[in-house]
């Protein structure tokens, strides 16, 4: 794995090279810098550094306004700043223009690193999660562009009327009700309904609902994120309770049935 790179920026010399000969030993790829000018030229350079130990107090350019091209150009660098000086208008500034953290000198080095680490770690599940984001965008969109899958074909003498816990399908008018009360559903749901009805008691995997109830295939990840929009929809309209489903229950890890094993109360 590439060796994390960290700018240290201070005019100090005594604590910009100590600091440093611990980063290294760390295991960081360590950089100087005694001023905003040198901080910036070196940003400019070749690949982003991954931290930037800032100095709020600079000659010349100050921290905040390294802080601010930094994070101009390179929004995903952790930006520590470390000041001597500090106030409280100062910090919620720094905040404001991207600052991941804000220390107050003397500030031992076990801070540092423990804060260095936490940067990380956030910035790698952000960017574990915003990968995840494009996957499902791009599995909805190859969805979107797929060929639709012929649905199997029926027995034209097959029951129009499905029923099941004082659960009534209406297949020929495309109507459920429960307990006698109508149950508005748009086309999905009902064949969503319709997909665990049959199968009672039984679980369904999202990829089996998916395939059922809108006639193509989805990958597993795709599939679970699809279905339970849909399931959540559904247990709205369907559920006496829906943050305590009796119907469509949930199976960690499998997928989801409809129950038939108890009493149901009437919706409200």
């Amino acid at each position: 794995m590439p060796t994390t790179r960290v700018l240290v920026v201070d005019d100090e010399v005594a604590e910009r090279i100590t600091l440093a000969e611990v980063l290294r030993l760390e295991g960081y790829h360590v950089s100087l810098a005694a001023s905003g000018e040198e901080a910036l030229a070196q940003a400019d350079e070749g690949t982003p550094f991954e931290i930037v130990i800032l100095d709020l107090k600079l000659p010349g350019i100050g921290g905040l306004q390294v802080l601010d091209h930094i994070h101009r150009y390179n929004p995903e660098t952790i930006v520590i700043l470390i000041t001597g000086y500090g106030t409280l208008e100062t910090a919620i500034e720094a905040l404001r223009k991207g600052a991941y953290d804000y220390l107050l000198k003397p500030c031992p080095v076990e801070d540092i690193l423990a804060t260095m680490e936490r940067g990380l770690s956030e910035l790698k599940q952000e960017k574990h999660r915003r990968a995840l984001v494009q996957q499902l965008q791009d599995t909805v969109q190859e969805l979107v562009n797929a060929e639709p899958i012929a649905p199997a074909a029926t027995d034209p003498a097959e029951d129009h009327f499905i029923q099941v816990s004082g659960v009534i399908i209406d297949r020929a008018k495309h109507l459920v009700t429960l307990n006698g009360a109508r149950i508005d559903l748009t086309p999905t749901e009902f064949r969503l309904l319709e997909c665990l009805i049959q199968k009672a008691d039984q679980v369904c995997t999202p990829q089996e609902l998916v395939r059922c109830a809108q006639g193509y295939e989805a990958d597993p990840w795709g599939a679970r994120s699809i279905i339970r929009v849909h399931i959540r929809r559904l247990r709205s309209k369907l559920e006496p309770d829906p943050q305590h489903p009796c119907f469509i229950v949930n199976v960690r890890g499998v997928g989801y049935m409809f129950a038939t094993g108890t009493e149901h109360p009437q919706p409200h």
